[in-house]
């Protein structure tokens, strides 16, 4: 019994060294982002883990759709308010999304717990309910099985994985410092209703993999490009330039206002928008 509790116990802390984070995207329409927490290039690429995997998020459950924003080990809980963080890094046009377009990025595998593949899900009231949610179709996938990778980017074979479990209960997981591009499909006819980082008509994507040791991931923040014509409604954002995304846009951004985020997806629903008032999650 002993024995059984101290194995159990060393697989537990072994297990949460695993990290993969978002470390930049793009619309297809435009704009630039970063995942909520990322703190950019002060964070070393290889090294040990205490000091690579301070600005990678970590998720309370595995279930895609579950509230909440997560947490990284350098900045606690993230918050709706981080969204100002990450436009500082990224510039001041979040990235833009024409009706059934995309999102485009770069998934940063820190240590080799912290693969893919992974899941999205979309928040259209940009507070952190994906529980509400869309869930989203991950066009091009992070490489990985159930998030492992090796240290040198090959994906274990399922048999391999045993193995890579065994080391675990005796060495911590191994740095890879690794970027993946990932590509996330957003259902056309979506609409965004929250206030982020001084901007209005956001949506929140979170973007994970399922490993119990996180799981990890990131929250991004974006808009639907053009939905401010056809209301009205603009976001006007002055001309960014961006350290950690791939581009920087500039212009007048927006989306619709409306009362509820519509789901166009096959099988989807419309659900009205929680609002100004909406709980926003921070855990």
């Amino acid at each position: 019994m002993r024995l059984s509790i101290l194995l159990l116990t060393s697989a537990s802390a072994a297990l949460v060294t695993a990290h993969g984070k978002v470390a930049a995207v793009t619309g297809d329409a435009g704009g630039n982002g970063t995942a909520l927490g990322i703190k950019g290039a002060v964070v070393p690429g290889p090294g040990k883990n205490s000091v690579t995997e301070v600005d990678t998020t970590v998720f309370g459950k595995t279930k895609i759709a579950t509230d909440g924003l997560g947490k990284t080990k350098g900045g606690g809980q993230n918050k709706v308010a981080g969204v100002q963080s990450a436009m500082a890094q990224s510039g001041s046009t979040l990235p833009q999304v024409s009706d059934g377009g995309s999102i485009s990025g770069t998934f940063h595998i820190v240590t080799t717990d912290g693969a893919g593949p992974v899941q999205a899900m979309i928040d259209s009231t940009g507070t952190g309910a994906f529980s509400d949610g869309v869930k989203a179709d991950v066009v091009t996938d992070v490489p990985g099985n159930k998030g492992n990778i090796k240290s040198n980017g090959v994906v274990p074979r399922t048999v391999e994985l045993w193995a890579l479990r065994a080391r675990g209960l005796v060495k911590r997981a191994s740095n890879v410092n690794k970027d993946y591009p990932v590509k996330i499909a957003v259902p056309a006819g979506t609409t965004c209703s929250g206030t982020a980082g001084g901007q209005s008509n956001v949506c929140f994507m979170k973007i994970a993999n399922s490993n119990p040791a996180g799981p990890f991931g990131g929250v991004i923040a974006f808009q639907m490009a053009g939905a401010s014509a056809a209301t009205g409604n603009s976001t006007t954002a002055a001309a960014g330039t961006g350290t950690a995304a791939a581009a920087s846009t500039s212009g007048t951004t927006g989306a619709t206002t409306g009362t509820g985020a519509t789901k166009a997806a096959a099988g989807g629903s419309t659900k009205s928008a929680k609002g100004a008032t909406a709980k926003r999650f921070v855990a």
